[in-house]
């Protein structure tokens, strides 16, 4: 599959005009509860070159590359300049793809330059708000009634646990869900609960609609209501100083592209 993947990569790399700085697997293969049949959700950084981004029409040019679904391949990229303005903001996914244990391709040095900066562009109170967002979408679209779509769980208890791992001071939250379930769940019943459901859906079993787990059920509504009035969150202004992330643009531009 990486081999596919790669292949499929460095056709866009000439279809596309542009060069891939960073590919990696996000979505449950690199959240670490995907299901045998589970998709391959590839997600990659790119530049185009140089003189694209000095058009007077560079804002109204097209800042995403997303293919169709094709034998379980879901890949799509966000051109650099987007990524970094996103990056300024405090965006999880893409924090989430700096740390994906899952890599395809790393080129430039770009993923560790970006990685260096997070410390000044990291917000607590933005991603939180964005996890607190995600998971009451979530339980409004899935976990209420008596029969709830199992495996949607996940998708609920990430988020919210992602909250807890920032709470406790832990920085950014890692992608990979046991790791946050060992360090934020201090409940036995419930971490045996949330691992059996996780092996599985690993293994493959039918999670879609069933009875509730009201274990997992009960500490989800718990933190949905702890969260309700909170003050704690925000959306992430984009006051955080540019000059570092214009230069970070400009050196892969040259690293991508060289003098041409």
């Amino acid at each position: 599959m990486k081999k596919r993947i790669l292949t499929r990569l460095n056709g866009l790399e000439k279809s596309e005009v542009m060069r891939v700085g960073l590919a990696v697997e996000s979505g449950s293969r690199a959240w670490g509860f995907a299901s045998m049949d589970s998709d391959y959700d590839v997600r990659f950084l790119y530049v185009r070159p140089p003189e694209w981004y000095s058009s007077i029409n560079v804002e109204r040019r097209r800042d995403v590359i997303e293919l169709p679904i094709v034998d379980s391949l879901d890949i799509n990229g966000w051109d650099l300049r987007k990524a970094l303005q996103l990056f300024r903001k405090s965006n999880p996914p893409l924090l989430e793809w700096l740390h994906s244990p899952i890599v395809y391709r790393d080129r430039f040095g770009l993923a560790a330059a970006m990685r260096s900066l997070l410390p000044l562009y990291f917000s607590a109170k933005a991603c939180s708000y964005h996890y607190l967002s995600m998971a009451q979408n979530n339980y409004r679209g899935y976990l209420r009634g008596d029969q709830v779509w199992t495996k949607k769980y996940f998708y609920l208890l990430r988020p919210l646990l992602a909250i807890r791992w920032i709470e406790l001071g832990l920085g950014i939250p890692p992608t990979e869900f046991p790791s946050m379930v060992e360090a934020t769940i201090d409940s036995p019943e419930l971490e045996r609960e949330v691992m059996a459901l996780l092996e599985a859906k690993r293994s493959g079993r039918e999670l879609d609609l069933g009875p509730r787990v009201e274990p997992i059920h009960s500490f989800i509504e718990a933190e949905l209501k702890r969260h309700q009035s909170s003050s704690d969150f925000g959306k992430a202004r984009a006051t955080k100083p540019v000059g570092k992330l214009d230069a970070l643009l400009r050196s892969t531009l040259e690293a991508a592209w060289g003098s041409a």
